[in-house]
C-alpha cells in the first residue's frame, strides 16, 4: 500500500511539473512571477522592513525608559577606618581601627526616565517617519527596475526565437531545393557545382540556426534569472505575442512627462526632506533639554546571611528603602563650534541634492523626448522593412520560378534568398526596437506597473 501511495505521489508531481513546463507565460505572468521571486527585490523589501524597525527605535527615545537592577555584595574583608582613641573613650594619642559597613548587602532598585522636552528627539521622530517612506519608495523603484528588465528580456527572447523560425523556414526551402537539384544532377539536368553551392548554403543556414538557438537559450536563461526562476525550469513563450507587435505598432499620444510620476525624482525629493530634518536635528542641539527621572531602591544589610528570614525567626537583617525624583535641565553653552560645523555640512548637502534634482530633471526630460523620437523613427522603419520583406519575398518567388524554367541562374536565386532572410531579420529587429522604445515611453511616464494589467 505504501508503494502504491508513493507511486501516485510521484506521478502527480511529474504531471504537475509537466503541465507547468508546457504552459505558455505571457508578459504579465512573467512580470508577476518576477515581482514575487526576484532576489534583489526581496532584499530591497527587507530594507523596507529594516526602515520600520529603525522608526520604532527612534520612537522609543520619546517613551519612558524603565530599568531595574538587583545587586548582592559580600564584603569579605571590610574597609577599616582609623579614628583617634579618645573618640571612643580610649587614651589620648592612640588610634582605633573601626570596621565600616556590614558583611552582606542586598539592593533592589528601579529607575524611570522621561524626556520632557528634547527638540532633537521630536525632530528625529519626524525624520524616522520620512525615512520609512524613503524605504518604501526604494522598494517601488526596485519593482520598476525588475518590470523594465524583464520586459526588455521578454521581447528580446521573442526576437531570438523569431530568427530561429525564419531560419527553419529557409532551411526547409533549401532542403527541398537540394533534393530537387540532386535528382536533376543524377539525370544530367543540373550541374554538380550548383548542387554543391546549395549544400554549402544549407550548411550555413543550419550553423546560423544553431547560433540563433543558442542565443535564444542564453536570453531565456537571463529572463529566468531576472524572474527569480530556476534556470533548469523550462518555460514556453506564446507563439503569437511577437506577431501581435505589428498590429499594435501605431502612433500614440505620448502626452507630457510628469516628474512627480518618476520614482527617481520622488526619491530625490524625499532625500531633500530627510536632509532638511537632519539640519533641524543639528539646530535642535542649540536648545536646552529637560528630563524627568525617578528612582527607588530597597536595601537589606546584615553581618549574617539571614536576610531571607523574618524577624520572628531571629533574623538580624535590617531593611530600608530610598526614593528620589529629579528634574534635569541641560543648557548647551559652547562646544567649540561643532554644532555650527554640522549645520554647515547639512546646508552643503541640501545644495548638492538641489543640483542632483536639476540634473535628474534634465536627464528625465531628455530620455522622454528621445523615446518619443525613437518610437516615431521605429514606426517608419517598421513600415519600410515590412514593404522590403514583401518585395524581397516577391523577388525570391519570381527568381525561383525563373530558375525552375531555366531563365535565371543559381547565383540569382541564392542572392534573392539571402536578401529575403536579411529583410525578415531586419523587420523583426525593427519590431523589437519599437517595443523597447515604447517601453521607454511607459517608463518616462512613470507607468511601468501598467504592464502588469
Amino acid at each position: 500500500m505504501k508503494r502504491i501511495m508513493l507511486t501516485l505521489i510521484l506521478l502527480m508531481g511529474i504531471g504537475g511539473y509537466t503541465s507547468y513546463a508546457q504552459s505558455e507565460l505571457s508578459l504579465q505572468e512573467c512580470l508577476k512571477y518576477a515581482l514575487a521571486n526576484n532576489q534583489q527585490l526581496a532584499r530591497t523589501r527587507m530594507e523596507e522592513d529594516m526602515g520600520r524597525f529603525k522608526t520604532s527605535e527612534v520612537r522609543a527615545r520619546a517613551l519612558p525608559q524603565v530599568n531595574a537592577q538587583g545587586q548582592y555584595t559580600n564584603n569579605i574583608k571590610k574597609q577599616v577606618i582609623p579614628v583617634p582613641g579618645e573618640f571612643a573613650g580610649g587614651a589620648p594619642g592612640t588610634t582605633l581601627l573601626l570596621e565600616a559597613g556590614v558583611t552582606h548587602n542586598v539592593t533592589a532598585s528601579g529607575t524611570v526616565t522621561q524626556e520632557v522636552y528634547n527638540q532633537s528627539v521630536f525632530t528625529g521622530l519626524k525624520a524616522a517617519k520620512a525615512g520609512e517612506d524613503y524605504y518604501r519608495m526604494q522598494t517601488a523603484q526596485s519593482e520598476e527596475t525588475v518590470i523594465y528588465n524583464v520586459t526588455q528580456l521578454y521581447y528580446s527572447t521573442l526576437v531570438s526565437r523569431e530568427k530561429t523560425i525564419v531560419l527553419d523556414a529557409n532551411i526547409e526551402k533549401m532542403t527541398k531545393l537540394v533534393e530537387t537539384t540532386s535528382s536533376q544532377v543524377e539525370n544530367g539536368l543540373a550541374r554538380k557545382i550548383d548542387l554543391d553551392r546549395m549544400r554549402v548554403n544549407l550548411t550555413n543556414y543550419k550553423t546560423q540556426r544553431t547560433q540563433a538557438q543558442n542565443q535564444f537559450q542564453l536570453q531565456s536563461n537571463q529572463l529566468k534569472q531576472m524572474m527569480g526562476m530556476a534556470v533548469t525550469n523550462p518555460i514556453n513563450l506564446p507563439s503569437t505575442s511577437f506577431k501581435e507587435i505589428e498590429s499594435k505598432a501605431t502612433a500614440a499620444d505620448f502626452g507630457g512627462m510628469n516628474l512627480d510620476n518618476r520614482i527617481e525624482y520622488r526619491l530625490l525629493k524625499k532625500q531633500e526632506e530627510l536632509q532638511a530634518f537632519q539640519k533641524k536635528a543639528y539646530l535642535a542641539e542649540y536648545y536646552p533639554s529637560l528630563a524627568l527621572s525617578g528612582n527607588y531602591s530597597y536595601n537589606g544589610i546584615s553581618n549574617k546571611f539571614d536576610m531571607l528570614k523574618s524577624k520572628s525567626n531571629g533574623s538580624t537583617a535590617s531593611w530600608y528603602d530610598m526614593a528620589a525624583v529629579s528634574l534635569t535641565l541641560k543648557i548647551p553653552i559652547f562646544d567649540g563650534w561643532a554644532r555650527r560645523s554640522r549645520v554647515g555640512q547639512a546646508n552643503v548637502a541640501l545644495k548638492q541634492i538641489k543640483k542632483d534634482m536639476e540634473a535628474t530633471t534634465l536627464s528625465l526630460n531628455t530620455q522622454f523626448e528621445n523615446a518619443k523620437l525613437q518610437v516615431q523613427n521605429n514606426l517608419s522603419t517598421i513600415k519600410a522593412q515590412k514593404e522590403n520583406v514583401d518585395l524581397a519575398n516577391e523577388v525570391y518567388n519570381s527568381t525561383q520560378n525563373n530558375y525552375n524554367l531555366g531563365l535565371a541562374n543559381l547565383t540569382d536565386l541564392l542572392d534573392a534568398e539571402t536578401s529575403l532572410v536579411s529583410a525578415q531579420n531586419n523587420y523583426n529587429e525593427a519590431l523589437l526596437q519599437y517595443k523597447l522604445a515604447e517601453l521607454d515611453i511607459v517608463k518616462s511616464n512613470g507607468n511601468l506597473k501598467s504592464l502588469l494589467n
